[in-house]
């Protein structure tokens, strides 16, 4: 195997439930700790799901406190953590379905200030969460809007000019998970044979705080695996079949999910919801930010691992290791009962989308990644981008002229990679897409219905160091005959020249 000490876990159960599991891994260049003796393994905590009421005028309300915590990760260490909804790292589920209203509201109970973005989510710009909506010490913000996309598995989390990494790196993040009323067939019980996954990642300082310092031209990346739940993390099955709902939230770390018998797995959904039919794969590669649905078959007492394996990022010069691309471990051990309840084969047609007409695109735009750069200049809160017509269809195409990898992510967007060989009927939809170094990606893109000529949208890498570093760029949405602003209010934070 690539770089790993003997598969071993790191780690000790989180403060408090929902929180992380925790794996060890070698071979990482960020001048992290030595992996460390671990306890035996522990059950997989599933985050919870966030409370929600109803108010006077229907809408689902949900309220979400961003707060410090104190976690603890390694024997007899306690790490300073930030988490959500009374969780001292990670936060609740939230869950909403399609058509409904909902209201999200945050109060900052941190030192500093942040925002939530509701990463994935179709919504106006004045809810988004970006760097446009800071949430002072103290403070608490509303995002109101009704849900109108398909099913999916969405995230929040900060998204703070100039700290979105840090905020993350420290906890900030939840899953999003939208429903709808078209049957998918597919395992929907909550935690039992519907399970999230939230990967991430960190590195510790001798006292277990996280190490914020050790960065490399990627970002962050940790020297320890956590996935949502307890250390050492195993799932009792008493399933079939099994869907896990998978979320890569490292600040940096690509992973590539794979069963450890290389035995096949079931791909059914995608950032921006379900494919239109089943894909077999041997494998699924997540750039941060990107989400996967996948069913996992299992026979009664069989032990099965989700692990990640290494992977081509098509970096050069030994950028790839700098991602954790070389790097293999466990994810999570799979304990099937002695019996299982059947559960029905997936469906060979899951999604009734209609996909995006490459016919109809409207306009191409290019977009050239470099030096942490995008078409050459850094991010300024204050300036307008591009001005895209609501409802349009567009070919976004993003061409990678660095040596690094780097993804990309559309605020407000549903988007379709155009893949050689692919069918449209058959694209899966995204919103989150990787662009390796010497490649172009080209997507058709659609924005809205939502328009506003003053408040923008954003578009970036989603390796959060890069963001940070003015890897940015702002988009507004427009209605006919509306006149867009030439300047955006700027919010507090700071520029890059």
């Amino acid at each position: 195997m690539p770089p790993l000490s003997r598969r071993r876990f790191l780690g000790a159960t989180l403060a408090a439930a929902g929180a992380a599991a925790v794996v060890s891994v070698a071979g990482c260049a960020t001048g992290a700790p030595a992996p460390r003796d671990l306890p035996a393994r522990r059950p997989l905590a599933i985050p919870p799901l966030a409370p929600s009421t109803r108010d006077a005028a229907g809408r689902r309300v949900v309220e979400l406190v961003a707060a410090p915590g104190i976690s603890t990760f390694l024997p007899g260490l306690a790490t300073p953590t930030w988490g959500y909804g009374g969780l001292p790292f990670g936060g609740p589920t939230v869950r909403a379905r399609r058509g409904e209203d909902v209201l999200l509201r945050v109060t900052n109970r941190l030192p500093e200030t942040t925002t939530t973005h509701w990463h994935g989510a179709t919504l106006p710009a004045r809810a988004d969460g970006g760097p446009h909506q800071p949430i002072a010490p103290g403070a608490t913000w509303e995002a109101s809007w009704r849900v109108d996309q398909p099913a999916a598995t969405l995230w929040y989390h900060p998204h703070p000019h100039g700290a979105t990494e840090r905020h993350v790196h420290r906890g900030l993040t939840g899953l999003f998970l939208v429903d709808d009323d078209v049957p998918a067939g597919l395992p929907e019980r909550y935690g039992v044979d519907d399970v999230p996954l939230v990967l991430t990642d960190r590195a510790f300082a001798p006292d277990g705080a996280f190490d914020e310092q050790h960065r490399n031209a990627v970002g962050l990346l940790g020297d320890t695996v956590l996935v949502n739940g307890t250390v050492a993390p195993y799932l009792e099955v008493t399933t079939t079949r099994l869907r896990l709902r998978v979320l890569n939230a490292s600040p940096a770390r690509s992973y590539r999910l794979a069963l450890d018998d290389e035995g096949p797995l079931t791909l059914v959904g995608t950032d921006g919801g379900l494919l239109p039919a089943p894909r077999a794969v041997d494998g699924v590669v997540l750039t941060p930010g990107e989400r996967a649905e996948i069913v996992v078959e299992l026979r009664p007492g069989a032990r099965r691992v989700l692990r990640s394996v290494g992977h081509d990022l098509g970096a050069v010069n030994g950028v790839a290791g700098a991602a954790g691309a070389d790097d293999a471990f466990d994810l999570l051990e799979l304990r099937p009962a002695d019996g299982l309840e059947p559960a029905p084969a997936v469906p060979a047609r899951l999604s009734r989308e209609a996909p995006l007409d490459e016919a109809a695109a409207a306009r191409t735009r290019r977009f050239v990644l470099s030096n942490n750069r995008i078409n050459g200049h850094a991010m300024d809160t204050a300036r307008v981008d591009e001005v895209v017509p609501v409802a349009a269809t567009e070919i976004w195409e993003f061409t990678n002229r660095h040596t690094l990898p780097h993804n990309i992510h559309v605020h407000d967007a549903r988007l379709q990679v155009l893949e050689p060989g692919v069918a449209a009927a058959g694209r899966a939809w995204k919103d989150t897409v990787a662009v390796p170094p010497g490649t172009t990606v080209r997507a058709l893109v659609r924005v809205g219905p939502h328009t506003d000529p003053e408040v923008p949208y954003m578009l970036h890498c989603h390796l959060l160091r890069h963001e940070d570093d003015g890897m940015m760029l702002q988009f507004l949405v427009v209605a006919p005959g509306q006149r867009p602003a030439t300047t955006i209010a700027a919010a507090p934070g700071h520029d890059h020249g």
